[in-house]
């Protein structure tokens, strides 16, 4: 499969500005893997495709508010920094982007909050956008973090033109987010309500939580016709022994396991022992799913609708099949469903 094989003309009005009203009321697409059957119903449908013991795996990682807007010193220019990660916590160092690059050089300083109460240094270039910053801040290690989520904006995509709105803090966040550490949302799991994760236990779904905590790699564009060529950025993954457990128990049962998300199914495929089973993991994945690739762990997935050329749309075709895919998709801007983060939903099964 080359790069070319997954490019597609999406017209812009489809990239989701705004979320669907009610969470669980955005748009779904089912898919039937073995029949190429295509449904379309409404989020909180999903529940007619599962029985008891079945189980859907959760990523409860949590967005911080990492898009921060500062002033350089003495011209004063406005620069944007998202926070990328925390290197360092003792000497307050991070990993960021800066824009626009050209203008921050090591040894700059920025000035952030209206009492510029918040400084910070550039002590490194790390790539032609990315710097290391030393933040100059003198409470303790919560009050400076307390002052980064104050001064911080939630990092809505940049394909999204307007300005963040109050409600985009809870929005662009999952209800059952627990670990902070993403720099972008978990999408598919934006559509879960309270009321419908409540109809889906008492129907007796089981639920498992890894953490994945979203870099903006995920986002990269693939630059390369040849994907083996492609190399993802690595992101922190945790699975603890509940959810081997419950995965595990399910998959011996021969039970849906479903993927909420692609960083999900990334994070599955990332842990699988030689037995084809779920391990248990502390540490970082890098790994990048593109077709053929032969899955271990999850048997069905519910994604949202992803950008040509991306790596998120790789995995999904790999999961559903290429044809299948593109058939999908077809339908998907015929039949106007919204697009990338804010946008609606696909259940493939």
């Amino acid at each position: 499969m080359k790069l070319s094989n997954f490019n597609f003309e999406l017209p812009e009005n489809l990239l989701a500005e705004y979320p669907a009203e009610n969470r669980d009321e955005s748009k779904l697409m089912v898919i039937h893997r073995e029949t190429g059957k295509i449904e379309h119903k409404l989020f909180k449908d999903l529940i007619d495709y599962f029985d008891e013991g079945d189980v859907m795996v959760l990523n409860n990682t949590k967005v911080f508010p990492a898009r921060l807007y500062g002033n350089k010193e003495k011209t004063g220019a406005k620069i944007e920094v998202f926070l990328l990660r925390e290197l360092n916590q003792e000497q307050r160092l991070w990993d960021v982007l800066v824009d626009p690059a050209r203008k921050i050089r090591i040894g700059n300083k920025l000035y952030f909050g209206e009492d510029e109460s918040l400084v910070a240094e550039v002590i490194d270039n790390t790539t032609s956008r990315g710097r290391t910053l030393r933040f100059l801040y003198d409470g303790s290690y919560t009050d400076f973090r307390r002052k980064l989520r104050e001064l911080g904006q939630t990092p809505l995509p940049k394909y999204i033109k307007r300005d963040v709105e109050p409600e985009d803090e809870e929005r662009y966040q999952t209800i059952y987010a627990k670990h902070e550490g993403a720099v972008a949302a978990p999408t598919a799991g934006l559509h879960f309500s309270k009321h419908l994760l409540k109809r889906l236990e008492i129907k007796g779904i089981d639920f498992a939580e890894l953490t994945l905590h979203v870099g903006l790699g995920t986002f990269n564009p693939v630059e390369v016709e040849d994907l083996s060529k492609h190399k993802m950025d690595s992101e922190e993954l945790v699975i603890d022994e509940r959810a081997t457990d419950v995965v595990n128990n399910a998959k011996k049962e021969k039970r849906r396991v479903c993927a909420v998300g692609t960083t999900v199914m990334r994070g599955l495929e990332s842990a699988v022992s030689s037995e084809r089973t779920l391990n248990t993991h502390e540490g970082w994945t890098n790994k990048f799913i593109f077709p053929p690739y032969d899955f271990s762990i999850a048997n069905c997935m519910v994604t949202n609708f992803h950008l040509p050329k991306s790596t998120l749309l790789m995995m999904i075709s790999a999961f559903m099949g290429h044809d299948l895919m593109k058939r999908a998709y077809k339908e998907a801007v015929l039949e106007q469903y919204k697009f990338y983060s804010y946008g609606d939903a696909m259940l493939i099964i």
